[in-house]
């Protein structure tokens, strides 16, 4: 590749369009990044450190700002040396390390992208990865350049996936934001390696077609310009090929043979101004037939990344179909340079002598941007700005919306593996399920067999997969645990009638009461649609007795609320927060789920509309929430000695609040989960003993 760009030369090309350039900084990172790589070799034999420079280089030819020459000088020190993000940061200040470090963070993801449905995800990702759009311009140029030393690397399937991920990725990158002659480069560099076979057939169609017409492509160019010039219009015409990669493309699309293509040849006419660009158009119009179909005006609406020409195909000479495009040489300068053609402008005034009035309008180029000068300002990739991606462990990418929680995550990956998620580790630390994810965050799910989706789950998903899969498993269990709930009560009712009952008698009451089956008739017992009394009456008619009002006879035994789910046929009353241990009540109304309460609970007296139940809990229910209040000393350190106590008894704190504060005093209200009544007992004794503690009590 001959020999690499010394530190000075390096340093000349900046200051050539950027007379203001930090020459020091640039020197800095030069002998940084030398003194880094050391003595790394690349595939070429070449001193790793060239390739930093070599990919500057490219950079420096977009004009680009001296901070991002920086960042491409440094852009593998973080990644491939022992250089730190810390050491990059006093050295070359914030923003180079922000930069370097999101170069670092593309370099890792991109590492991990397989397979095929990756790729616009990949694409996507990158977008929305680079807060700065230098960031990808960096990424981008070094892209490039190894994609022109591929041709090194030994191992032929690490050549394509590197080929084929230019050709999905970055190629297409570069285009969505305008920068053509790189994209260009890109696939003619990977569709060799890709398509050797089609490269060398079409590279030898256009040598043929050089043999037969001397140099055509200048003939005609100087043709185009002498007519514009009989017409008093200056232009610069300048002709080229089309691109290997492109003609091939345009081949397989069409279905047609290299013969009939019109646009082997191209042609680019530019002017100085837009009203120019109609009038050359109107001229070579009428001079040369136009091929119908192929006409296309991007300067009255231009394409989503900025680029504006006119486009047209005329048949030349009767024979030849050949393509121009007309701009003027503020089009020209942005359709070569894309996006990066913003950081050639300072404060707004032109860096070398081109005349470029199109800081005034410049084109929105990504469709969120409200103005020109917010997109100058920020360069923030907003496309994507609703959205995150999070990687499995495989590093497969998943597509979420902001505000996503491992949850939705798990089910955005399977909805088996959503329905068992017990926990999720992001990044490698185990988090709390209702934790946000954030953009790049790899996010592994820990699954039991035993698990199943929680009702509480609602109140933190955000994907509708999630929702609607959690509600359809809770609507589920709902119906059986009524039901199983229902034949508990059930039982408890049969043991109440004065004899045994016959076998057929339950068929015989279900038909009474005029309901489908046994299930209805549970659910109807456990929702209260019937009363004890109607289920007796139909079950054993006269066993209610029949004083003039039939008398409710009184519940025998308590039942058993153990293997049922609270939330779902029953839930704990948030008033009292019953735990296991403590005698209690359920409140039982029409239609609703039963109310679970301490027997001593004030908010008993109010439930007057409904039958009182007495339940117990079943030996070894899994705990519940007690709400606590605990008194503080105002000394330091008593919060954390209050936690730690929590900890140490193994009692999870799900919520913690300031209720108030007395002058030495702070009184703080706190739900803890616990076992049973025991483990909170020993819970209170243990945090009455603390010095710091001034007293503990169960709400």
């Amino acid at each position: 590749m001959g020999h690499m760009l010394r530190q000075y030369e390096l340093i000349e090309k900046v200051r050539a369009y950027d007379p203001d350039a930090d020459e020091a900084l640039l020197n800095r990172a030069y002998v940084f990044s030398m003194k880094a790589h050391g003595a790394q070799v690349r595939a070429s034999g070449d001193p790793y450190f060239s390739h930093p420079i070599e990919v500057a280089g490219i950079l420096t030819d977009l004009k680009l700002d001296d901070e991002t020459i920086v960042t491409a000088i440094l852009h593998d020190t973080i990644e491939d040396t022992v250089a730190t993000h810390e050491q990059i940061e006093k050295l070359f200040g914030a923003n180079v390390a922000r930069l370097v470090d999101g170069v670092t963070k593309l370099s890792k993801i991109e590492a991990q992208s397989e397979n095929e449905r990756a790729a616009e995800n990949l694409r996507k990702f990158l977008l929305a990865l680079s807060d700065d759009i230098r960031v990808l311009l960096v990424k981008l140029a070094d892209r490039l350049h190894n994609m022109r030393t591929l041709h090194h690397i030994k191992s032929e399937e690490k050549r394509r996936r590197i080929a084929k991920e230019t050709m999905d990725i970055y190629a297409p990158l570069a285009e969505r934001i305008g920068m053509y002659e790189m994209m260009t480069e890109m696939q003619t560099l990977a569709f060799k390696e890709l398509e050797p076979d089609a490269f060398a057939s079409i590279a030898r169609r256009l040598d043929q077609l050089h043999a037969g017409g001397g140099d055509l492509v200048s003939r005609i160019g100087l043709g185009l310009q002498l007519h514009l010039a009989d017409h008093e219009l200056e232009a610069e015409v300048m002709g080229r090929e089309k691109h290997p990669f492109s003609i091939w493309k345009k081949m397989a699309e069409r279905h047609i043979s290299f013969e009939q293509l019109s646009d082997v040849m191209a042609f680019r006419v530019i002017v100085d101004k837009v009203e120019d660009c109609y009038q050359a158009l109107g001229l070579i119009h009428e001079r040369w037939p136009m091929v119908p179909g192929r006409f296309k005006d991007f300067i009255s609406t231009p394409k989503r990344n900025g680029y504006r020409s006119l486009h047209t195909s005329v048949i030349h000479d009767s024979k030849m179909r050949i393509e121009i495009q007309i701009r003027d040489t503020a089009m020209h300068a942005q359709a070569e340079r894309g996006l990066a053609a913003h950081w050639a402008y300072k404060e707004g005034r032109p860096v070398d002598d081109v005349k470029v009035p199109w800081i005034e309008d410049l084109v929105e180029i990504l469709d969120h941007a409200d103005s020109p000068e917010e997109l100058l300002e920020h360069t923030r990739m907003a496309m994507y700005q609703d959205r995150i991606f999070a990687f499995t462990p495989k590093g497969e990418l998943i597509q979420l919306p902001k505000g996503a929680t491992p949850v939705d995550f798990a089910y955005a990956v399977h909805t088996a593996l959503g329905d068992k998620t017990v926990g999720a580790k992001v990044n490698g630390r185990v988090v709390p399920l209702r934790t946000l994810l954030d953009n790049g965050d790899q996010v592994e799910i820990l699954i039991s067999d035993a698990q199943h989706p929680q009702p509480s789950w609602l109140r933190f998903v955000v994907t509708g997969k999630a929702r609607s899969s959690v509600r359809r498993f809770v609507r589920h269990k709902e119906r059986d645990e009524t039901i199983e709930l229902g034949h508990k009560i059930y039982d408890e009712i049969v043991g109440r009638l004065p004899a045994p009952l016959a076998a057929e008698a339950l068929g015989r009451a279900i038909k009474k009461l005029k309901l489908d089956d046994v299930d209805a008739l549970m659910i109807g017992i456990a929702r209260k649609r019937l009363t004890d009394e109607a289920v007796m009456e139909a079950l054993m008619p006269g066993s209610v007795g029949s004083d003039i009002a039939p008398r409710p006879s009184a519940q025998r035994q308590a039942i058993s609320i153990k293997g049922l789910t609270p939330g779902v046929a029953f839930s704990l009353a948030t008033c009292c927060h019953p735990i296991p241990g403590d005698r209690i009540v359920g409140l039982r109304r029409e239609d609703e789920s039963i109310e679970v309460h301490v027997i001593g609970c004030d908010q008993l007296a109010s439930g007057v509309d409904a039958d009182w139940l007495d339940l117990a809990w079943g030996d070894l229910s899994d705990g519940g929430t007690a709400r606590l209040c605990v008194i503080l000393r105002d000394v330091a350190g008593a919060l954390g000695e209050m936690a730690g106590i929590l900890g140490a008894q193994g009692a999870n704190i799900v919520n913690l609040h300031l209720a108030h504060r007395d002058g030495s005093f702070h009184t703080f209200h706190l739900d803890v989960e616990v076992h049973d009544l025991g483990h909170l007992h020993a819970l209170l004794a243990a945090l009455r003993s603390a010095e710091a503690v001034s007293s503990a009590e169960r709400l």
